[in-house]
């Protein structure tokens, strides 16, 4: 994990690996900061959905038991946020290095759409690219 300080704030980024194993432990809270239709099509099992759109850090939930992540397609926009979150006046946030398409990369289980039926399907991630 590295983390960067801002005004005495601190920014975490997180690997792939990291992040999925926060998650399988129910040690953190991932947030999606992508839009709807993104979100609709592919998502990570779970993950709440606050849209870059609507972000308001003041609508993020408490980190007292659970530590929040932000995540999107590639780490850049999940990046902005948390810095918006910081700005917000949290003192520490996380995102995911990469976003969706990191964790899709490194063979990660996701919730698809099947397309013959439009209803969603797990996929169990895969490697191979």
């Amino acid at each position: 994990m590295q983390s960067e300080d801002i005004d005495g704030r601190t920014l975490e980024t997180m690997t792939v690996e990291e992040v999925a194993e926060a998650w399988e432990q129910n040690r953190i809270v991932l947030i999606d900061v992508r839009t709807p239709p993104e979100y609709m099509m592919e998502q990570i099992g779970g993950a709440m959905l606050m849209p870059m759109a609507s972000f308001d850090p003041d609508k993020l939930p408490s980190q007292m038991g659970k530590r929040i992540v932000l995540m999107c397609g590639s780490g850049v926009r999940s990046g902005k946020m948390a810095k918006l979150a910081l700005e917000g006046g949290l003192d520490r946030i996380a995102h995911m290095e990469g976003g969706f398409a990191a964790w899709k990369k490194a063979g990660q289980p996701y919730i698809g759409v099947d397309m013959a039926t439009g209803a969603p399907k797990k996929v169990a991630g895969s490697t191979a690219c």
